[in-house]
């Protein structure tokens, strides 16, 4: 048996639960448009998804399509000292905030109408001083990695995270159906028996401008495959974060 069985079987013991698994979309590093951007969008759109684009705020292009965007840092700058970090403990929060608000105000310029109120922090890393200066900045959602240890990262702003990476960053290539499928299957299998939190969707985290063929191929067969499935539901990033856009 493979892997895609192993899920199949997942979703159906969803089913015979009556209950519904709930599944997310964030792309990150989106900046202007691509061939890779305009294939996710094609992607997306045969499969009727929305998927949040996780936007870098210094150099986004006016041009950038795309219905729900997310903040993604300010600038993609490391200033990590052991693990790659933008938003970490290394700079001072208050010059930390002072940049992410001045790339809010950027994205609501260029994109008003369709910029949700949420930090998607590069490298999935972000420092709790600057977590509790969120509700403050504006913001209303935070997604990092792995699974959420409370609904709310702050007062006030909801946590929904990613789970699922389809990148091996080591070879910077897909990862692979096996390692992808089986992450996905652990998170939902742990949400069904309360072992993670039941409320969280599962977030499956793509990066297009680092695609390639296997990954283009992995993602177009995993939609097939859930949207054709009665326990699964995926939803808008508005939906995941409970929120409308600016």
């Amino acid at each position: 048996m493979g892997v895609w069985e192993d899920l199949g079987r997942e979703l159906d013991a969803w089913g015979e639960a009556a209950r519904l698994a709930t599944l997310w979309w964030r792309d990150d590093d989106a900046v202007a448009p691509t061939a890779a951007l305009a294939r996710l969008h094609d992607l997306a759109s045969a499969h009727d998804l929305v998927p949040a684009l996780a936007v870098v705020p210094r150099d986004a292009a006016p041009s950038l399509p795309g219905q729900a965007l997310l903040q993604h840092g300010y600038a993609h700058t490391n200033h990590g000292l052991k693990k790659k970090a933008e938003l970490g403990p290394e700079r001072a929060a208050a010059a930390v905030a002072g940049e992410l608000a001045h790339g809010r105000r950027r994205l609501l310029d260029l994109f008003a109408g369709r910029v949700l109120p949420v930090l998607a922090p590069p490298w999935n890393r972000i420092a709790p001083e600057v977590v509790a200066l969120l509700p403050g900045l504006g913001f209303r959602g935070l997604s990092t990695f792995r699974p959420r240890r409370a609904a709310e990262a702050a007062p006030g702003v909801t946590q929904v995270n990613a789970h699922v990476d389809i990148i091996d960053w080591q070879e910077r290539r897909f990862a692979g159906d096996e390692p992808t499928v089986t992450a996905l299957i652990g998170h939902l299998s742990d949400r069904r028996h309360g072992r993670a939190d039941a409320g969280e969707p599962t977030g499956l985290l793509t990066h297009h401008l680092v695609h390639d063929a296997p990954a283009w191929g992995f993602l177009a067969r995993l939609f097939a495959v859930t949207r054709a499935h009665p326990a699964i539901r995926w939803l808008t990033p508005a939906q995941a974060f409970g929120l409308a856009a600016a």
